[in-house]
């Protein structure tokens, strides 16, 4: 039998160590081995801990980043939280679910019974003459009638009632400007703004005060005017006619002259709790009759 072949220093080639590139010519082991030892290399007392980390930085399974290394930075950063407007309220309460559905009647209703609120609108023909019933609710018409009257009267109850009903009409102004304000709900969107005088506040909806205006001063008309039965009719169909309008020239949603009607009226109850008169409003009245 032929004897093995020996090298230069008379060992046999057998027993040499592997070469480190692992090629097949050498049984294709010789990397795994390598790997192996220097794995246990790495954890032998008093070996360089830097060198072991790059060892292990380069292994094809790090390469491909399936196992992150230890302490290679923090967690990835969480998505930010949605807006509390987009988030979705799971456990809604009564009085959220009867407002909402109650908000959502009233869009739908006022824009059903705005009419009137376009020329191609279906009852567009009638709206001029809304507009002059418009004209006939507006605040300035109203002082400006009163202010002309007051200064007209030369009897003392009639600059009473005339003086209250000035101090009314500055009132319901005052409050109307105040919860538009503070409210500051919009128009709806089929409104046309050609309004007959507006202020910064008119842009607002909530509540309407041509209603607040036609609930007080009907109430006020019909307590301190003596007249015959036709005409109380009459100025009752015209404060409710006026507040309906306001519906039907899409200046205003249903809500907004339901609650000036109730506004209106309780505005009433004020200034008859705070009625003015020579004995408990002397200086206004005697700077008025010097004037």
């Amino acid at each position: 039998m032929p004897s093995p072949r020996r090298n230069a220093e008379g060992r046999p080639l057998a027993a040499c160590a592997p070469s480190s590139s692992g090629s097949p010519a050498h049984g294709g082991g010789g990397g795994g081995r390598f790997e192996f030892q220097s794995l246990l290399s790495s954890r032998a007392p008093g070996a360089d801990p830097t060198c072991a980390r790059l060892r292990a930085s380069e292994s094809p399974v790090h390469r491909r980043g399936s196992f992150p290394l230890a302490g290679a930075g923090s967690s990835p950063a969480l998505p930010p939280p949605l807006p509390e407007e987009d988030r979705m309220d799971l456990n809604p309460s009564f009085l959220g679910i009867a407002l909402r559905s109650l908000l959502a009647i009233d869009l739908w209703l006022s824009k059903k019974l705005g009419v009137c609120a376009g020329e191609s609108s279906s009852w567009g023909s009638v709206r001029p003459l809304m507009k002059l019933l418009e004209i006939s609710g507006h605040g300035i018409p109203w002082l400006l009638g009163t202010l002309y009257c007051l200064s007209r009267s030369d009897s003392c109850a009639g600059r009473e009632v005339l003086m209250n009903l000035l101090f009314s009409l500055l009132l319901d102004l005052l409050l109307v400007a105040l919860i538009k304000g503070l409210v500051r709900r919009r128009r709806p969107a089929h409104n046309q703004m050609d309004m007959f005088f507006t202020l910064s506040v008119d842009k607002y909806s909530f509540p309407s005060g041509h209603a607040t205006r036609a609930a007080l001063v009907s109430r006020f008309i019909l307590n301190h005017l003596v007249l015959a039965i036709p005409l109380r009719v009459l100025v009752v169909l015209w404060a409710f006619i006026l507040g309906l309008s306001r519906v039907m020239l899409g200046r205003h949603n249903v809500t907004d002259v339901a609650f000036g009607f109730f506004l209106g009226y309780m505005q009433y109850s004020i200034v008859d709790y705070c009625w003015l008169s020579p004995h408990n409003a002397p200086v206004l009245f005697v700077l008025w009759n010097q004037q």
